[in-house]
């Protein structure tokens, strides 16, 4: 027999600070219940999970490294101990090289480092999270689950400074794509979201530098992205209303993306 559940459920990776703790902002007010994570200690968040229930949202945290195969079964597992669905997983979490070297000093340590955890680390949570949705869809009623995944303009744009993190996020464009392929025949649209020049601390270092590309029309939309700017793709492809463009990536990226002469 089928249930209704309680409450939509969303889990976002990553989500401490930056882009990952905009999109579950924005998911929070837009009626989820929120389940952040990070490779923090919880004690860590404490402060964090105030702030949202100050504003009213339920938030909740559960710590994982997403390059750990025991944190990401945890992730999985423990929310649905405690909430009994999981309605959006978005893969935000990932790592950028210690140090950027150019790409005829790239070390395998490093390259092992983020494909470990930003394109390992994300197909394996998408693999935990589509079974647990699947399992789902014989419980719950009215039950539409998604999965988001967040690369980069790196998973085309050449960076010859940090190669192996653009090859870490063109993997995650081919990890949507088979998931989408895969998972249509359950009705379970899968989407990813590349930001582009986003203000976040990862990009605070550069900013003068990506402040004068801007000035200089790297981007068509002459602004730095925000982590509202990610967050409203996410809900774009949370509404429902984009279902039948499953695989489709959505460029939160300033209009980066276009060809121009």
């Amino acid at each position: 027999m089928k249930i209704h559940g309680k409450g939509r459920v969303a889990v976002v990776t990553g989500s401490r600070r930056g882009i990952g703790l905009g999109i579950a902002q924005a998911l929070a007010q837009d009626g989820y219940r929120v389940v952040l994570s990070a490779t923090g200690e919880p004690d860590a968040v404490t402060e964090l999970l105030g702030q949202f229930e100050e504003q009213g949202y339920g938030a909740d945290y559960i710590r994982c490294d997403i390059s750990q195969d025991a944190d990401r079964r945890h992730l999985i597992e423990e929310t649905l101990r405690r909430y009994g669905r999981i309605d959006v997983f978005v893969n935000n979490a990932g790592v950028a090289p210690l140090e950027r070297q150019d790409l005829l000093q790239t070390t395998q340590e490093s390259f092992d480092r983020l494909l470990s955890t930003n394109t390992k680390g994300t197909f394996f949570l998408c693999q935990l999270a589509a079974n647990a949705m699947i399992a789902l869809q014989n419980t719950l009623e009215d039950y539409h689950p998604r999965i988001i995944n967040i690369s980069s303009v790196s998973a085309y744009a050449t960076s010859v400074n940090r190669g192996e993190y653009c090859i870490s996020k063109a993997g995650i464009a081919m990890i949507t794509a088979l998931f989408a392929d895969r998972l249509a025949e359950f009705g379970i649209p899968v989407f990813e979201v590349r930001p582009g020049i986003i203000l976040t601390d990862m990009t605070a270092k550069v900013k003068e530098k990506y402040a004068k590309m801007i000035e200089d029309g790297i981007t068509p939309i002459r602004r730095f992205g925000t982590p509202q700017d990610v967050a409203d793709s996410v809900l774009a492809a949370c509404s429902g209303l984009m279902d039948f463009t499953t695989g489709q990536v959505l460029n939160a990226d300033g209009a980066f993306h276009l060809r121009r002469l």
